[in-house]
């Protein structure tokens, strides 16, 4: 079993908590029984993510996060977050700035995984996920 899980910072914010989101990360793979991945989470600001939301799916606005799987088996995926707009949701939300950037990592794995997020009932299983995975 090899779970790898990178993070980097290209948001220009600094001290974004790290370990406490690799965890999260590491628990969603471990719960859903996924035994070898690779995932790589990458902070934005605005304007970079508006680029990619742009560039690969068409979108011309920011967004919070947009995930990319790139191998089945061995699961390959990135996760790219904007710091910025983390930040907007974790005031409006009325939750931290680390809750939201681990819940934004957390749901672009489970997407990397399989899970879906089109309907009410996807929507609420993923919630329900990302919550049990950050430990809420």
């Amino acid at each position: 079993m090899s779970l790898i899980v990178e993070i980097y910072n290209e948001s220009g914010r600094k001290m974004l908590p790290k370990e406490k989101i690799k965890k999260a990360v590491l628990n969603a793979l471990q719960g859903e029984k996924v035994e070898t991945a690779e995932i790589t989470i990458v902070f934005l600001d605005d304007n970079s993510i508006h680029e990619l939301n742009k560039e690969y799916l068409n979108h011309d606005y920011p967004t919070d996060v947009i995930s990319f799987c790139l191998e089945e088996e061995p699961l390959s995926g990135e996760v790219y977050i904007s710091a910025d707009t983390a930040q907007i949701q974790a005031d409006e939300y009325n939750v931290s700035l680390t809750n939201e950037l681990m819940r934004l990592s957390v749901h672009g794995t489970l997407h990397i995984i399989g899970y879906d997020d089109e309907t009410d009932e996807q929507r609420k299983k993923m919630s329900e996920l990302e919550d049990k995975y950050i430990g809420i």
